[in-house]
């Protein structure tokens, strides 16, 4: 029963703000305080639900420790795919940026070209750079 409530729960949080939105043409502050709202709720019903998922004991018996021990491996999987993830996400933003000035400065001064491909190499520095973090942290479980 509290499966279905807190379902029907995520839904009417996901889905409220575009039926406030197309149904009442809410603009302004008066949007934001829906979205604010809806965010809001969002996380505390993820909250719930990783209270309620992850909430038993894992000092029951003896196999529930290793369960939990390669739980925690499960969660370094977790952390390198984000740092992977978040930061070629970063470069991506970076080099969209900055390549694009590069071009513009390359097409009105062909003399920059040098400065400016070094600003683009920076930016891709930054997937690099996660890349590191998520090596680093796989080699921490093995």
């Amino acid at each position: 029963m509290s499966k279905v409530i807190l379902l029907l729960s995520m839904v009417l949080v996901i889905i409220t703000p575009s039926l406030l939105h197309f149904g009442f043409k809410m603009r302004g502050k008066k949007l934001k305080t829906v979205l604010g709202l809806n965010i809001f709720g969002f996380a505390a019903i993820l909250a719930v639900t990783t209270v309620l998922m992850f909430g038993t004991s894992v000092f029951a018996d003896p196999q529930a420790v290793d369960t939990a021990a390669s739980d925690s491996s499960g969660l370094a999987y977790i952390a390198a795919a984000l740092v992977t993830g978040l930061a070629s996400i970063g470069a991506g933003i970076a080099v969209a940026s900055s390549a694009s000035s590069a071009i513009g400065a390359i097409s009105e001064d062909s003399s920059v070209m040098g400065k400016a491909l070094i600003f683009v190499a920076l930016a891709e520095g930054i997937a690099l750079y996660g890349l590191l973090i998520s090596f680093t942290i796989l080699s921490k479980i093995g």
